[in-house]
């Protein structure tokens, strides 16, 4: 056997050092597979996971999440919330300031996609900053700024006011004790 040169060994391991440093880099690959940026800040870190922080489409859809039944979501999946404090006739939001930074107001569009749900219980409120809410059979719908992923209801029954909506415009009212324990079969 030939003995390995003492001096072979270290540069072994910094073209190793070199060859693994460059299998990691993070980014995605531009043309040709050459090095691309770095996902942009805020990104959805999950790949196929709509960021919670990006503005849907303006839209409603129908969904069933966990054991809770029918429910509406927006476009991106996020729960979809009414108000017992606002009004429905005529429909008036009072979630305004700080409330409506916590409850994002689900944004009404020119073309707002209606998915699983009666066309004719969609509507929209305009807000008192001017900006157009959607609403469902008169109750405007918001989304929970902590909810970080589609399908969580963290805002179920919060103040004894929230509460996902269903497709008929009617709230959830299970709590959320309720469905952790059906949803793991408990």
């Amino acid at each position: 056997m030939n003995p390995v040169s003492r001096s072979v060994i270290p540069l072994t391991l910094t073209l190793a050092a070199i060859a693994l440093t460059a299998a990691c880099t993070t980014g995605t690959a531009g043309p040709n597979g050459s090095p691309g940026a770095a996902p942009a800040a805020g990104a959805a870190e999950i790949p196929g996971m709509p960021d919670p922080s990006a503005e849907p489409a303006p839209g409603v859809t129908a969904a069933n999440l966990f054991d809770l039944g029918p429910m509406v979501t927006d476009t991106n999946g996020f729960t979809l919330y009414r108000y017992d404090k606002d009004t429905v006739n005529p429909p008036k939001s009072n979630c305004t300031e700080t409330c409506a930074r916590t409850w994002i107001p689900a944004k009404a569009g020119g073309n707002l996609v209606v998915t699983g749900i009666d066309r004719a219980l969609v509507g929209t409120v305009t807000r008192d900053d001017g900006t157009e809410q959607v609403t469902l059979a008169g109750w405007p719908l918001y989304r929970n700024a902590k909810d970080a992923m589609p399908g969580d209801t963290g805002g179920q029954g919060v103040d004894d006011a929230w509460f996902p909506v269903k497709p008929d415009g009617t709230k959830v009212l299970l709590t959320a004790d309720t469905w952790q324990a059906d949803d793991l079969g408990i």
